[in-house]
């Protein structure tokens, strides 16, 4: 695959290259179909959480550089628990964010991370919608972004509410 002197062509996604699946290997360049070369090696210089065991919430995302061609990106998580500012009972939202890269792309374990800092958030799902797709906005700077809380029935009552920046 990919072999000095073989006729196979270079692979343009990541390689284990040995037994050790952790040691991974990536094809130093790639040319596209307008013949344009550019390195397929990923950037990971940003990301301080990837890699490494985190036990706890985070207020942030992490980003790294989008990569070419990469037009939409979508994220589902059907778990994401805040509380009611009222009640401070327990509200469980299913969160989708979608949003189309400018240079950068969200890092889905700091994703991850952030999204369980509502926890102990009280918070309503309108405000929960506005507050992550300004993160998403903030750290990644998309092109736009659009986040979608769905929060589960409580008194029979499903509420999907959408935020979307930039306005307009």
């Amino acid at each position: 695959m990919g072999r000095v002197g073989s006729a196979e062509p270079a692979p343009t996604h990541p390689t284990i290259t040995s037994g050790d699946p952790d040691t991974v290997t990536y094809a130093p360049a790639v040319t596209d179909t307008s013949g344009t070369t550019r390195d397929t090696t990923p950037d990971t210089s940003g990301l301080t959480i990837l890699g490494t065991t985190v036990r706890h919430a985070v207020k942030h995302l992490e980003t790294f550089p989008a990569p070419v061609g990469c037009t939409l990106v979508r994220f589902t998580c059907e778990e994401v628990a805040s509380m009611c500012p009222v009640t401070a009972q327990p509200d469980l939202s299913t969160v989708t964010i979608t949003y189309e890269p400018g240079e950068r792309c969200v890092e889905s374990k700091s994703l991850k991370l952030y999204l369980w800092s509502f926890r102990d958030a009280a918070v309503f799902a309108e405000q929960l919608a506005v507050d992550v797709a300004a993160e998403v906005n903030r750290a990644a700077s998309p092109v736009w972004v659009e986040v979608i809380v769905e929060q589960r029935a409580r008194g029979g009552i499903v509420t999907e509410t959408r935020a979307r920046l930039p306005l307009g």
